[in-house]
Parts: C-alpha cells; structure tokens; sequence
C-alpha cells in the first residue's frame, strides 16, 4: 500500500498526497503515536505536518523523529508574531521533536489584519523564520490559516513575502461558496505561477459541533464518519493535481482517511457530490 507522492511546490521533495495532521497525537500516549507511525508507513506517508500549539504532538513525534529523520518531511508551525517570541518557540520545536532542523517552518493561523502586519513587519515572526532559514534550521517558510478569509489573507502574504506553501480549508462544500471559492482558486492560480505547494485541510469536515452533539473526536469540527463519506470526500480533494491534503486531527479517523487514498479514484461528478452533500448533511466551513 503507498499513497501517490507529489512535487512539494519547488522544495524538490516528492511528498505523500496525504500530508499527516500532527494534531491527532496533542493528547495522545506514546504507544498510541507508535502504532500511528507504523500504519504511515504502512501506506507510505512521508510527509508530517505538526505545531508548536499541539499540545504534546511534537514531544510525541520526537522519538521517531531520532530514527526515521530522513524518512520524512517534517513541517512545524509558530504561532508567534513578534521575532523574539518566534525565535524561541522555532528552537523549543527543534528540541521537542529531536532534530536540528526542519523542512518547512510555518507561520501559524495568519488571518487576523493586525497580528498579519506584525508578524510580516520588520521584527515580527518572519524575520525569525528567515533568520532560522539561513542558520540551516528551516529548510522552507510557509503560512497557514483557517477561516473564511484565509485564502485571501494568502494571497495577500505571498505578495508580502515568497512563500514557498500555504494550507487552507478546502472541500466540496467550500466549493460551493462564491466568494470563499473565488478567494481560493485565485490564490492557487498565484500558488500554480510560482511553484508554491498547497495544502488543504477539513476534507472530511461536515461543519461546526452542533449544540449537544456527542464529540465523539479530537477533530476541531464534527467530521464525517461513514468510510463510504469519507472515501468521496477526501477523493474529490486528491483528484485535482498538485492539491495535498492534510489528515483530520483524530487517530480513530486516520485508517480511513489512508485506505481513501490508497486507490484509484477520479473527480466525482457534481451530481454526486451534490447527493453526497445532501445525504451527509454538510454545513459551510466558515466559523470553524
């Protein structure tokens, strides 16, 4: 079983269609995080994407981390804004996860105008991520975000600074917002122009905890969990080139996010996905 492995944008690594979410260990036991890896490496994910603000993920990663470094891209995130802060929460990072570097070092939820001009202005988080860059402890600087301005917030961080990738929400329903869906394929036109990676989060997202409901998941929002929805969802995200897509935060969800994408598939129609979206009862992403 291996995943289809894609060009990361122009870092030169071939990276697995399935980056792994880090979040689904922030709360995890090490034994837990163990049986994770081996079933990544089972299907052949090679590409780990984790944060300073996953509770204890990068702790958890960090021993696989000390035998299996040139088996992975690995990508952590700083949610820092000013240089200092960031400064020291890149070298936390490097600590916790047992290495001494990073293949791609991101800018964290940047969405918010004010913590946006901070973080890209001289001594903000920026200038501590190319600083990192040039000392050999990030190889490439990214930028992500959740919220329905992140693909514009993007667009406008990569006139700002050259991002070598970005990750944002996308999925069906995402799709069918104008303006959300406006915002992200003109930042992927731009992303496509440069050689920029682009990775999608909340394939599987069927919107917002509702009042009540049973959070029967480590997932930020309520997710799909019928394989079958699962399957349609994460192919319809992987059937378009060049697209990554970041696993759900929940170990439980994680094997069938793999075996979706362990197959061959091909976009399915919007007829389908319409049916798909009705039966499933999707709600928008925005707010989560």
């Amino acid at each position: 079983m291996t995943i289809e492995r894609r060009p990361f944008g122009r870092t030169g690594h071939l990276s697995s269609a399935v980056v792994f979410g880090g979040a689904a260990l922030a709360s995890a036991d090490q034994a837990t995080a163990d049986r994770v890896f081996e079933l990544l490496q089972d299907f052949g994910v090679n590409h780990i994407d984790v944060a300073a603000s996953y509770g204890n993920a990068e702790l958890r990663i960090g021993p696989w981390m000390e035998r299996h470094r040139d088996d992975f891209f690995l990508a952590t995130k700083t949610g820092q804004r000013d240089y200092e802060s960031a400064k020291a929460e890149i070298r936390r990072s490097l600590e916790r996860l047992r290495t001494d570097h990073v293949d791609l070092l991101q800018l964290h939820a940047l969405i918010h105008p004010d913590e946006w001009d901070q973080a890209l202005s001289p001594g903000g988080a920026l200038d501590a991520a190319v600083e990192a860059r040039e000392e050999g402890l990030v190889r490439h600087i990214g930028v992500t975000g959740h919220g329905w301005n992140v693909a514009a917030m993007h667009y406008r961080s990569l006139e700002r600074f050259d991002f070598d990738s970005v990750l944002m929400p996308w999925n069906w329903n995402a799709s069918q917002h104008r303006t959300y869906a406006a915002d992200f394929e003109r930042t992927v036109a731009l992303c496509q122009e440069r050689n920029v990676a682009v990775q999608t989060i909340k394939s599987i997202a069927r919107g917002p905890w509702a009042a009540g409901a049973n959070r029967n998941h480590t997932t930020w929002y309520q997710p799909l969990e019928n394989e079958d929805a699962i399957a349609t969802a994460v192919q319809w995200v992987l059937a378009r080139p060049g697209i990554f897509l970041a696993s759900a935060g929940d170990v439980d969800l994680l094997p069938a996010v793999l075996r979706a994408a362990d197959s061959e598939f091909a976009m399915p129609s919007d007829t389908v996905m319409a049916g798909f979206n009705q039966q499933n009862g999707l709600a928008s992403i925005f707010g989560l």
